[in-house]
Order: structure tokens, then C-alpha cells, then sequence
């Protein structure tokens, strides 16, 4: 299968900007390729399939679910929900797979086809590089004349994951419904309008909303980081809200508005949350690389063991998997638990975050002042054509003292000043990703090792 040079192309799917690089004939044909993948490696031929709020979603989906039926699978639509619940729908009903039609936090111009296996999640690596084998070396879809496949709409998705979340035992419902919290929950116009309001009614909670409605017409940068919230921030203040809450369009990360309007970061959204579970059941933790190190202070505190792992979703649920984590995530705001499933879940955060507000009787600073402040920076610098493993190694032989990881990239830690520097080559553009960590009062260091990282790559452009 041939694809135009500016898509994106990756173990996860494809992703491109609508009507330029991403169309209804592109996407019909990797339905159909997923499709034969999918009954190929005898997973079965039951798929979902699901979208977000984006404008050009009906019309993927439709193109999509073409290219699936046409390879004999039967497909069930379940319409507009988060990535998590059509995750979830996709393991508790025991189904061969799905595609989720979503551009996660990328603008609205943007849209993807997000590949998920039996096991509910997306494509582990291995997985993934094998189906993309496949697809570059033209390996045609098997058609079918006289077997193609039944498509159908199912219903009820979005309550069964409500269902499931409340019906933890990590979470009481009644003692957060007796707080009474006034929360103020920014959707961003995304799919997070269909579930988080409802969520927050069962928990008994007072809601104030900003861009509910799950249009699609993003008003502000949908990814939920501090620089995209202001106005979340001011509405938590004049509110006197408890906590503001911002889900990114596809509702797999949180991030959090303290009831002063400060944005806490989306790494406190894992901490939070990985503090109520390690309350309950002490056990080991996950989370990236580019994770702060605050979701470590959280696991020391407890007792538990961390564990970090590449960047990526499929990564960190293949690391939790082997270290039997019984919490994890990554630190743009998306907690996984296997309690309910290997995914990224806001809806799943955004009750346990509410339920350790519940039980500590704490407010959100005073709890996020418990624990050391840090500041993470983050910056991406073009590499040129410079060889990436040559890039990594001067960089690695730059910085003196640091502990060294290759897992993604190069990972530099200096544990006893609590500082660290991860650079990882993005997989989709010619750019060196560089993320750098430290303590709050030694912000100036922090961005000098950024800085440091970043004129090496320059030396080489």
C-alpha cells in the first residue's frame, strides 16, 4: 500500500490532516488491510469500530467499516465515545479487535485510524511492526465475494464503562457524592462531553462545564497542558470550585486545576492517582521515561517499586504486564490501571482523583504541597540527517556523572541532585525530542541542560 509522504505512518496507526494526506480511499483500504491482518492471525472477525468528536469522523468511519466488511469482518459501531471505553468495550465483550477513528490532542484539521487487538489495547510494538511489514511490502488485503461482513450500530458503551469504574472497590461513591465537590470540567468540545458529565452526576458532584458539547470544533489547543488552560484556570477561580479537570478529545488524559486556578501539571494526575491505589493494594508502578519524578516520590513513599519504560501507551502496558504493576501511566496525564483495563483512562482518573480528595479531606494544593516541587522543560530541535545513534552517543558523552538508559533514546539521570535529561528521536519527523527535569528552585539548570542538548544537535544540522 502506498502512502503519501507526509502521512503518518507509525505501529499505531496512520495520522494526517483531511483531505491533504488522509482521505476516504486511503482509509478504506487500511481497514482492509487491518481487517485481513486481524482474521489472518486468527484473532477472529468481530471488530468495533469508533470515533471522536472530530467534523470528519462519520465520514472515516463509514469509509473504514467499507474496508472491514469488505474483508469479511463483522463490524459493530458504537458511535462517538472515548478511546478507553471502546477499549474496554473491545476486552470485556472478548472481540478480535477495533479501530478508533482519532486524532488524540492533534487540531481539528487532523484525523488517524488507531489499531487495537484482543487484548483491548492498542497494538503492542511487535505487533504493529509486523503489520506494517506487511503493508509496505504490499501485501494485498484477501477480498471476499460471497462473505462479506454485517455491520451494525451498538449501544450502551459509554454506560457499561461508567458501570465498571464505579464499580471498583478503589472507589466509593457515596463518600465523594458526601463532599459535595464543585468541579469545573473542560471537555474541549471533545468526546469527553458524552461520559465526564455523567460521571460526575453518579459521584454526586456539582459541575460547571466549558465546551461540552462533543462538536469537534476545538477553541483552544486541545491538548490539556498548563499554556492551553487559562480559561479553565479563570472559571475554577470565579466559581470557587474545588478542582478544574481537562480531558484532552479522545478522553485518555487528565489534567488538573488546583481550586487556587493553578494548573497542578499533568504528571500529578498519575502521582494522585497511583497514591490511592497503592493505599489499597502496594505493588509495583510504571511509567515512562519522560515521566516526572514525582510519580516515583509517590511509589517510594508507599513502599512500592518503579519501574520506567519507553514512551508510548503499548510500551508502558507491556512493562506493567511484566512487572506486574498494579498502577501505571505515563506523564502527560493518562493513568492506566489493570484493575479495569491496559489503557489510558480519564474518565478512570477523574474518579480517583475525586476519591483521594474524599478521603484525605485535603484540598488539591494542599495535597500537591506534600510532596517536592519540580520543573520540567520541554523543547524539540531539528536533527538534519545526521545519524541518530551518533547524535545520542555525543550527547550521552557530554554530560558527566549521569546514570545511563538506552531504552528510548538516551535517558541521563543524576539521582542524588534529582535532576534528569531524556532525548528520544521522534519516530515522525526529523527532530530530537528533548525533555529535562529538576527542582523547582534550580529552574535556570534545568533549562541549561535542555539548552546544552539542544546545541549539539545544532553542531550537526
Amino acid at each position: 500500500m502506498t502512502f503519501p509522504d507526509t502521512l503518518v505512518v507509525s505501529v499505531s496507526g496512520i495520522r494526517g490532516r483531511v483531505g491533504i494526506d488522509l482521505d476516504p480511499k486511503l482509509v478504506a483500504g487500511f481497514a482492509a488491510s487491518f481487517g485481513s491482518y486481524v482474521r489472518q492471525r486468527g484473532w477472529g472477525d468481530h471488530v468495533i469500530i469508533a470515533r471522536d468528536s472530530r467534523p470528519s469522523g462519520p465520514m472515516f468511519v463509514k469509509a473504514a467499516t467499507a474496508g472491514l466488511q469488505a474483508v469479511g469482518c463483522r463490524v459493530s459501531d458504537l458511535g462517538l465515545v472515548p478511546t478507553p471505553t471502546a477499549l474496554l468495550e473491545i476486552q470485556d465483550r472478548g472481540l478480535s479487535g477495533g479501530i478508533v477513528v482519532t486524532a488524540s490532542h492533534n487540531p481539528k484539521e487532523w484525523n488517524a485510524l488507531k489499531l487495537a487487538s484482543p487484548a483491548g489495547a492498542f497494538l503492542t510494538p511487535e505487533e504493529g511492526a509486523e503489520f506494517l511489514e506487511d503493508l509496505r511490502a504490499g501485501k494485498p488485503p484477501v477480498y471476499v465475494e460471497d462473505e462479506l461482513g454485517d455491520a451494525g450500530e451498538l449501544s450502551g458503551a459509554v454506560d457499561r464503562h461508567l458501570d465498571r469504574i464505579l464499580a471498583l472497590d478503589l472507589i466509593d461513591p457515596t463518600a465523594i457524592a458526601d463532599r459535595n465537590f464543585r468541579v469545573v470540567l473542560d471537555c474541549a468540545h471533545g468526546a469527553g462531553g458524552v461520559i465526564a458529565p455523567g460521571l460526575l452526576e453518579r459521584l454526586g458532584c456539582q459541575m460547571v462545564g466549558i465546551e461540552l458539547e462533543p462538536s469537534g470544533q476545538f477553541t483552544r489547543e486541545p491538548e490539556p497542558i498548563p499554556q492551553n488552560l487559562s480559561t479553565l484556570q479563570e472559571v475554577v477561580k470565579r466559581e470557587g470550585a474545588d478542582i478544574g479537570m481537562a480531558l484532552d478529545p479522545d478522553v485518555d488524559r487528565l489534567a488538573l486545576v488546583d481550586e487556587n486556578g493553578v494548573a497542578i501539571g499533568e504528571d500529578f494526575t498519575l502521582a494522585l492517582a497511583a497514591r490511592v491505589v497503592l493505599a489499597r493494594q502496594l505493588g509495583p508502578v510504571v511509567a515512562n521515561l519522560s515521566t516526572s519524578q514525582i510519580v516515583e516520590t509517590v511509589a517510594q513513599r508507599a513502599g512500592a517499586s518503579y519501574t520506567q519504560a519507553p514512551v508510548g501507551e503499548a510500551n508502558v502496558a507491556a512493562a506493567m504486564r511484566s512487572a506486574g504493576a498494579v498502577i501505571g501511566g505515563e506523564g502527560n496525564g493518562g493513568v492506566i490501571l489493570p484493575a479495569l483495563h491496559y489503557t489510558r483512562d480519564a474518565p478512570l482518573a477523574v474518579a480517583l482523583v475525586l476519591q483521594l480528595l474524599a478521603e484525605s479531606g485535603c484540598s488539591s494544593s494542599e495535597i500537591v504541597a506534600e510532596y517536592p516541587q519540580f520543573c520540567i522543560i520541554k523543547d524539540r530541535f531539528q536533527r538534519g540527517a545526521v545519524q541518530v545513534d551518533r547524535l545520542l552517543e555525543e550527547i550521552a558523552k557530554s554530560f558527566d556523572g549521569a546514570e545511563i538508559d538506552r531504552q528510548d533514546g538516551v535517558h541521563l539521570r543524576w539521582r542524588e541532585r534529582q535532576f534528569w535529561l531524556h532525548c528520544r528521536p521522534s519516530g515522525t519527523e526529523p527532530i530530537l525530542r528533548v525533555i529535562g527535569e529538576g527542582p523547582r528552585e534550580e529552574e535556570s539548570e534545568v533549562r541549561n541542560l535542555v539548552a546544552e542538548a539542544g546545541a549539539i544537535v545544532a553542531r550537526h544540522k
